[in-house]
């Protein structure tokens, strides 16, 4: 049996810096014909890319037409790369360390993606800072159902790789929106306040774990290790 972590992205893995905020911008321009600043528009932690381009026609007073909502997420995922490094990004701290401390010596762990990013978008962010070759396989954004449904879909996506142990996954990120999608699947939280939500607004929703930022790989390490039952002392049978 496996512990299982899923691995929230913005805010959690990373910063852009609002890098994608352009790329979006510019795809709205390009679909709908008007001005629109993500930044002041809506506040989109922890929301999915679907749900972002659904509130985006919203606050603009305008009805999609069949279609519309897709093609502004593939315009938005077609200029994604080349709008992230117009912002000073970075991978946050002890992520980097982490993926590859358990990458490299714990197979009984087992790390996936689940996040509000479409595939394209997630691809983008994560070959830009240098994680894709460490974590790339996952749950993502393919359509406006909730946050839970791709939590669903990513703990199929672990069982159908290997036993699970259940009582041992863990999502790890930095909303509100995280700690109620870890809900939905029985799963606990461990929450960190990097992204848009502070310690207080997180402690609100009682996650496992809370940290103001990512510990050390050994701290890290050891806490997903408390969740695995202790061994049996030898010569005791279970």
């Amino acid at each position: 049996m496996a512990s299982v972590l899923f691995w929230d992205i913005d805010g959690t893995l990373l910063t852009t810096e609002r890098a994608g905020m352009l790329a979006w911008n510019d795809a709205v321009r390009e679909v709908t014909g008007r001005e629109f600043d993500l930044r002041t528009g809506i506040r989109t932690s922890g929301f999915t890319d679907y749900q972002i381009a659904v509130r985006t026609f919203e606050v603009l007073g305008l009805q999609p037409a069949t279609g519309e909502i897709d093609r502004l997420v593939r315009r938005y995922e077609e200029r994604l790369p080349a709008s992230l490094p117009l912002r000073n990004g970075r991978v946050l701290d002890n992520v980097r360390e982490i993926l590859e401390a358990l990458a490299g010596e714990r197979p009984d762990v087992r790390s996936y993606l689940l996040t509000g990013n479409t595939p394209g978008g997630a691809r983008a962010k994560l070959t830009h800072f240098g994680l894709v070759d460490l974590l790339s396989e996952g749950a993502f954004s393919v359509d406006t159902r909730p946050r839970a449904d791709i939590a669903r879909r990513a703990l199929d996506l672990a069982r159908r790789a290997g036993p699970v142990a259940e009582d041992q996954v863990v999502v790890i990120g930095d909303t509100p929106h995280d700690i109620e999608c870890a809900a939905a699947i029985g799963a606990r939280t461990l929450a960190v306040a990097t992204g848009g939500y502070s310690l207080d607004e997180l402690q609100r929703h009682r996650p496992w774990r809370l940290f103001a930022s990512l510990p050390s790989p050994d701290e890290f390490i050891a806490l997903i290790d408390t969740l695995a039952p202790a061994a049996a002392p030898a010569g005791q049978g279970a």
